[in-house]
């Protein structure tokens, strides 16, 4: 099979194409050349990808009694990944916050019994892979399992969404946020932006509905895409502070 002439996701807007061009790979060819890596982090199984692929975000398992769910997607999938989170309990369901991530998200369902993938229906233009898998969903809010529910936030994406995880940070709840969220090297902060590697910033008007869908719902800790992206307390804090920040600075008259 003859690789695409281009790649949709890659040449929008909120992404790039490197100097050299476009570049293809498939799956047994990354199987050789990367492998899956796991740690803890803030609690949470991270997977991620050695050595760094794509962006170079990391997925996040969240154990649950009514089934683990995969949070996000890396790339590779292979026997040690499968056999490793079976042993944990094995993943019942995958949510992805936005079309970066998309990935081999049906091949990530087909390693455990084809179980469903929850994407956002606003953003099922950017799907490449179409597969009876994949659950679209509509409107603002969806409950996958007790005490796990998405939320779209929009922003990044139409579709953008996060996770709210009631039993996280110990009971005082937590986002799991992609890049919709994007929890900044401080750490204290978060961002919000059309596209992170070409500097589009979000609007007031875009910023403020990000808010106003997450307020009504608590937590303490946010979890972003990367290693280590993470605000461990105080994380609606955080939150309120970086929206009022944002906007300030948007409406600031030149200096």
């Amino acid at each position: 099979m003859n690789p695409p002439e281009a790649c949709v996701i890659c040449e929008e807007e909120r992404q790039f194409v490197l100097p050299a061009g476009q570049s293809w790979t498939t799956l047994p060819k990354l199987s050789q050349s990367h492998q899956i890596t796991f740690r803890d982090d803030a609690g949470l199984l991270g997977i991620g990808t050695s050595p760094s692929f794509a962006i170079g975000q990391r997925a996040l398992l969240v154990r649950s009694p009514h089934g683990n769910v995969l949070w996000d997607c890396v790339s590779l999938v292979n026997d040690t990944m499968v056999e490793l989170l079976n042993g944990l309990g094995g993943v019942q369901a995958i949510a992805i916050s936005h079309p970066h991530y998309y990935a081999t998200m049906v091949e990530w369902s087909r390693a455990f019994g084809d179980i469903p993938v929850y994407l956002h229906a606003a953003d099922q233009q950017w799907v490449m892979h179409r597969d009876s898998c994949i659950e679209y969903w509509d409107g603002n809010t969806k409950e996958i399992a007790p005490g796990l529910t998405l939320l779209r936030a929009g922003g990044h994406f139409e579709g953008g969404t996060v996770m709210h995880w009631a039993q996280g940070a110990g009971g005082k709840g937590a986002l799991l946020s992609g890049d919709i969220l994007q929890v900044v090297a401080d750490r204290k902060h978060l961002g919000f932006m059309r596209s992170y590697p070409n500097f589009i910033p979000l609007g007031v008007k875009a910023v403020q509905q990000i808010a106003d869908r997450i307020k009504p719902w608590h937590f303490d800790a946010v979890y972003g895409a990367f290693w280590d992206r993470v605000i461990a307390k105080n994380g609606e804090h955080a939150f309120d502070a970086s929206v009022r920040r944002h906007i300030e600075w948007l409406e600031r008259d030149a200096l």
